[in-house]
């Protein structure tokens, strides 16, 4: 079955903003959207969603949680790995209402890395589980790592 899918451009005629402002509800996670090659493809159901997406309850309890993760004696090329696994991680979450953000920095004087995390509470447990899997498993993702991470 064969779902209609627009482009940026198509989206934007359709809602009489500009081009820019829809890349920017993609980007921000507003509106859901497929990215092949160098453009972006909508389908008609994530368009519809963000249309008629309805208002929230009254009363309605919206959580979102920010976690700040430092990690010491992790070189620069064991937190690039463990950046791009989480940022891979992130990409995977499909809730476009809430969408799963994280940041990685690594000081390459003091070998530490800082994971900033926000998102939902299930979005990001599951991050803080990844990353504890990461860091105490022998799995080889971080060779390289001084140890004590």
């Amino acid at each position: 079955m064969s779902e209609k899918m627009y482009s940026v451009e198509q989206v934007a005629e359709r809602l009489g903003l500009h081009v820019r402002t829809v890349r920017g509800y993609i980007r921000s996670g507003r509106l859901r959207a497929v990215r092949i090659g160098k453009q972006y493809r909508i389908a008609e159901a994530d368009l519809a969603a963000l249309i008629g997406r309805p208002a929230p309850h009254v009363g309605a309890v919206a959580v979102e949680v920010s976690s700040i993760v430092q990690v010491d004696g992790v070189d620069r090329t064991a937190a690039d790995r463990l950046g791009t696994l989480l940022l891979a991680g992130a990409k995977s979450v499909r809730d476009p209402a809430r969408p799963l953000r994280i940041q990685t920095v690594h000081d390459d004087e003091r070998n530490r890395m800082k994971i900033v995390i926000l998102g939902g509470a299930a979005a990001t447990a599951d991050v803080l589980h990844l990353v504890e899997a990461v860091l105490d498993g022998d799995n080889g993702l971080l060779a390289g790592a001084a140890d004590g991470g």
